[in-house]
């Protein structure tokens, strides 16, 4: 059997100017990054980068074989027109920039039709862009959020294709129903839930306290991320992987990047997979 090794990146962040994390990216060799606009709360917006800008950024990425992906703001909600503006405007900058995700919340207030219903749209702006896009698990969601929207979604030829989930480890670990246990959010998960982007980062169940991974529990105890590994390749994942910190010293997220690539490079092994270079989705 054969499957994609994964791309491992990290992202932008309110702490510092957003290019310093991207060189930091290109400097060691990341071939993943994300560029989260949530300006007044992680420090970036799309109306910083103009047309000029935003070319370079897709040459430097392509020079370097770095993948970007997007992170439309936190209270991006599509069923408001302010929140599907501000999704489009990420989506118009996905496409400038040539990133192949753009990630956004899953909100459920008003249910899963009227939420899937408002995604349908977006879904077409996002295939004319060349983009996909991830619903992300916030610490109030559940699995069967998750199950309910893909349900309806399913139905929905624009979205066949176009449209997964980021499953975001940490609020997994922090949702009240799997606390301390974010491998039962996983196992909880339908088949017909394709995961295809990962927000990785660790807490001790009493916070979002947005640990590097293997600087939380996993620093004495790395069977839950080998369990995660291993359910996420037997769903066939093969997306991207961003570590969601700034940490200090930032060369934490080197030593992440490295242990976690020997860890799924080891469960495959043990899944009698063979590794091949990770795609472009």
């Amino acid at each position: 059997m054969v499957a994609s090794s994964i791309r491992i990146g990290n992202q932008t962040s309110r702490q510092v100017p957003s290019r310093l994390p991207f060189e930091f990216a290109l400097r060691h060799g990341f071939d993943a990054f994300e560029w989260f606009s949530d300006q007044g709360r992680a420090g970036w917006c799309e109306a910083e980068m103009d047309t000029a800008t935003r070319r370079g950024l897709r040459e430097e990425a392509a020079e370097h074989g770095v993948l970007f992906s997007v992170h439309a703001p936190f209270a991006a909600n599509p069923v408001r027109p302010e929140g599907a503006a501000a999704i489009r405007r990420s989506i118009d900058f996905a496409g400038d920039v040539a990133a192949r995700m753009v990630n956004i919340h899953l909100f459920t207030s008003q249910g899963a039709r009227a939420f899937a219903d408002a995604l349908g749209p977006l879904l077409e702006v996002a295939r004319a862009a060349g983009v996909r896009l991830s619903l992300e698990n916030t610490p109030p969601t559940s699995p069967d959020d998750f199950n309910a929207a893909f349900g309806v979604l399913a139905a929905m030829p624009e979205a066949e294709g176009r449209v997964g989930m980021c499953l975001d480890t940490g609020h997994a670990n922090l949702h009240p129903g799997t606390q301390n246990d974010y491998l039962s959010f996983v196992d909880r998960l339908g088949d017909h839930v394709p995961i295809v982007h990962w927000h990785a980062h660790e807490n001790w169940g009493d916070g979002d306290s947005h640990l590097t991974l293997f600087t939380g529990p996993s620093a004495h105890d790395d069977r839950g991320l080998r369990g995660l590994v291993l359910r996420l390749l037997r769903r066939g994942f093969c997306g991207s992987v961003v570590l969601e910190q700034w940490p200090q010293p930032p060369e934490l997220l080197v030593e992440a990047r490295s242990r976690l690539r020997r860890l799924w490079d080891a469960v495959m092994a043990q899944e009698g997979l063979r590794r091949v270079p990770p795609r472009l989705l």
